[in-house]
């Protein structure tokens, strides 16, 4: 795996609480952001299709009939016309 050096700024806490984390799991500080960072995409886009749910709240009165259209939009970010 190729690596880019990163350098980022984190609040005393925050380096603190993770610094012990990465001890307590026995990694580095690096290795614990890179596993957190990668949890965290991994987290949000396997999401994306989850993001349909609550469509049936958006007011629209059509959702049975324009499923598909809405199912798209809620995906794909893009209002049809």
């Amino acid at each position: 795996m190729k690596l880019k050096r990163t350098q980022i700024y984190l609040e005393p806490k925050q380096h603190s609480l993770l610094k012990r984390e990465a001890e307590r799991r026995g990694i580095s500080l690096s290795e614990l952001i890179r596993r957190l960072v990668g949890e965290h995409f991994e987290a949000n886009h396997s999401g994306e299709a989850t993001s349909i749910v609550g469509l049936g709240e958006s007011g629209e009165s059509d959702i049975a009939e324009k499923h598909d259209r809405y199912l798209g939009e809620a995906v794909g970010g893009e209002k049809e016309k």
